[in-house]
């Protein structure tokens, strides 16, 4: 008997990716055949096809969506045509019963298509407005789910459901002493965890070196600086240590971890909300973004959740100042986060997902 299909899409950042990543599991255990759209040379296309062997890769053209002017606006559209017409030809072959979408630009060719090729489509939105390629996709979309109830104020009604942040179980698995020998560290003082995004943030790096002696009296540093961004000068400090990007031992660093500096990228957030670790929010800044980090981080400053520092003022003063106000507020933070519901589980979301795939004509 012929398994079912289901076809997956996301791409750009971690952020696009970790969801999938979390409902791949469920979906291989129900016994569907999964297969996966994203670009040829995105983040997507490393995570999936290193860290999923179950799950076949498809790589398609597609432009980038921006809201600036560039010289490639007037070139990327015909990528995104391309990457339709291939995106189309890949899902007429499948024949899948659903398609789900996380964003990112590379799922825009990927939901016309499957508007065209008449396969249901549902997406998934994690911020607090929809990004861009989101907001294409609604038209064509059967479904589609959010992490923030006030997401519900900018999407068609009746066409959506809050459903709240969907957590990787692995999240939950870390050993505490797991963590600090992968870090090399002792576990004798706090240790801070930084972030910085998968492509990491150059502004957070150069405010965390500029101050590092005076963080290392306090605390022990875990510092995800982003691709390239080791600093050779530096590999031998004490009580500091420096990852490009962590996917399989995340769990342990985080279990190692007594407070943690982070974008605030929906995803990011939320999994760090879910294993209590309080923190420090570094929005991107509006210059450089539509602005979604930033009402992220204010939504969970609101609740309590997070302390934020704003990029533009991250070299007012030492972070280290940042860091110490965020462990005087340490008992505060987590008693507020121990308050809040739990997150969906994969489990859950898949059930949710699937109660689509009937409308398929």
């Amino acid at each position: 008997m012929k398994r079912p299909i289901i076809v997956l899409t996301g791409g750009g950042t971690a952020g696009h990716v970790s969801v999938n990543e979390a409902l791949i599991p469920v979906f291989s255990e129900k016994g569907y055949e999964i297969h996966y759209i994203g670009s040829h040379d995105g983040i997507e296309k490393e995570l999936i096809e290193d860290g999923h062997p179950e799950v076949v890769y498809h790589a398609i053209q597609s432009g980038k969506l921006r809201r600036y002017f560039s010289m490639k606006n007037f070139t990327d559209p015909f990528k995104v045509g391309a990457g339709v017409l291939q995106a189309y030809t890949i899902i007429r072959k499948l024949k899948p019963e659903i398609i789900f979408s996380k964003g990112g630009f590379v799922s825009v060719p990927v939901v016309l298509a499957a508007k065209m090729a008449k396969i249901p489509v549902v997406v998934h939105e994690s911020d607090v407005t929809p990004g861009l390629a989101n907001k294409l996709a609604l038209p064509f979309s059967k479904h589609i789910f959010t992490v923030f109830e006030k997401t519900l104020n900018y999407v068609p009604e009746g066409k959506a459901t809050c459903s709240g942040a969907i957590i990787r179980p692995e999240l939950f698995n870390g050993i505490r002493e797991e963590g600090l020998r992968i870090a090399g560290l002792s576990g004798n003082k706090p240790v801070l965890l930084v972030m910085g995004g998968s492509q990491g943030s150059a502004v957070l790096n150069e405010a965390i070196r500029a101050d590092l002696s005076t963080i290392l009296q306090a605390y022990d540093l875990i510092h995800l600086c982003g691709k390239g961004n080791i600093d050779e000068m530096l590999e031998s400090t004490l009580g500091y240590t420096q990852f490009e990007y962590v996917t399989e031992g995340l769990p342990h660093l985080l279990a190692a971890a007594d407070f943690a500096v982070s974008r605030a990228g929906s995803n990011a957030i939320f999994e760090l909300l879910a294993v209590h670790k309080p923190m420090l929010l570094i929005p991107l800044s509006a210059a450089k973004s539509r602005g979604d980090q930033i009402l992220n981080a204010s939504h969970f400053q609101s609740l309590g959740l997070a302390h934020v520092l704003q990029e533009e003022d991250i070299n007012r003063q030492p972070i280290s100042e940042a860091f110490a106000a965020l462990m005087q507020d340490q008992a505060q933070l987590l008693a507020n986060m121990k308050k809040t519901p739990r997150s969906k589980t994969p489990e859950e979301m898949v059930k949710m997902i699937m109660s689509y795939r009937n409308s398929l004509e």
